[in-house]
């Protein structure tokens, strides 16, 4: 799950590379969001990666161990910390982007939503009932 790095403008750099298909190819708020949420999912396992690197460090106490393996698992860590880092960033940007495309947006009111999904449900139980009906006229002809 991890991510390539990010390119200057912080966005993942499409199939067709340059800063030209970049600025003519308008990322719309939806994929912004799932981009960001992709985005989420990667810093909560960078982070639990990082929980686990330093879990199995030692600590430097005093005993004895393999400077090679610490270091090795430093490197690690470092690198993770990074990556978390440019990760962060990537989140600001989407999430700057998205509210900038949703300046001019007026919100939807609670009651309003609970309205339109309640005639959503009406309308899906009036599918599922015509449905039902259908297959047992269907059944009856056999």
């Amino acid at each position: 799950m991890s991510t390539p790095p990010l390119a200057a403008s912080g966005m993942q750099p499409g199939p067709f590379g340059g800063p030209q298909a970049q600025a003519a190819r308008e990322v719309n708020t939806a994929s912004l969001c799932r981009i960001g949420q992709e985005t989420v999912q990667d810093i909560v396992y960078r982070t639990m990666e990082i929980f686990q690197l330093l879990r199995n460090m030692q600590l430097p106490n005093g005993v004895t161990y393999h400077s090679g393996t610490y270091q090795d698992r430093l490197t690690k860590l470092q690198d993770h910390l990074r990556q978390l880092s440019i990760l962060f960033r990537k989140l600001r940007l989407v999430y700057d982007k998205c509210n900038e495309n949703c300046r001019g947006m007026d919100p939807i009111p609670v009651e309003k939503l609970k309205q339109k999904n309640q005639q959503l449900k009406q309308i899906m139980d009036q599918l599922r009932n015509l449905i039902w009906d259908i297959n047992a006229m269907l059944a009856m002809r056999n």
